[in-house]
């Protein structure tokens, strides 16, 4: 069975959720499966390095995972506005995938977790879009066709999934949030199977 792979990074365990969400949205389609992978931390060279395997949760992504995989679905936390270092160390490290466009033409979504409602999801999101674009991925994101979309009281947006943890971190995934992640995890994997066809 062809994989859709669900690449993260996650601290605080907000954007991890988010994942499995979006992970039970491609295992929903008959035919998909999802293949969850995580990036380790980075760190200065004063701290001591992340073990070669996490001690819990996905194992860490390898590039033969981008290869195999017939979608992607790429999340982070907020950064300021931006994707976190981890994820985005791990995406500069792809440029042989993209020499020889072994991303070209699969889709791809994305989705983030952020503090509060204006802390830069739409950004960060938008943020993620970028690498992928060059690697030639078509972007899959959330239809107003969704009706939660315009309801949602957290997060959720056209351009991915989203979730708002609060500025502790304290507020958990919301059922609203939920059900947009598990829609854009099963809409990856229906159009990841046309295309692959």
């Amino acid at each position: 069975m062809p994989d859709i792979l669900v690449l993260y990074y996650s601290r605080g365990g907000a954007t991890r959720a988010l994942a499995e969400r979006i992970a039970a949205g491609i295992d929903s389609v008959a035919g998909a499966q999802a293949r969850m992978r995580t990036v380790p931390p980075v760190a200065p060279i004063t701290q001591t390095a992340a073990p070669p395997v996490p001690e819990s949760g996905a194992p860490y992504v390898e590039l033969r995972d981008l290869e195999e995989c017939i979608g992607l679905a790429l999340g982070s936390p907020t950064r300021f506005g931006n994707m976190a270092a981890p994820l985005k160390y791990f995406l500069d490290s792809t440029a042989a995938l993209w020499q020889n466009g072994a991303l070209s033409g699969k889709p791809a979504c994305v989705f983030t977790a952020t503090a509060s409602m204006h802390g830069g999801q739409e950004t960060t999101l938008t943020s993620m879009m970028l690498p992928l674009l060059h690697h030639g991925m078509l972007i899959v994101g959330i239809p107003f066709t969704e009706p939660l979309l315009t309801s949602t009281a957290g997060g959720g947006t056209p351009y991915g999934a989203s979730h708002v943890s609060g500025g502790m971190g304290d507020k958990p995934v919301h059922e609203d949030e939920k059900r947009l992640a598990f829609a854009l995890g099963k809409r990856l994997a229906q159009v990841a199977l046309k295309l692959a066809k």
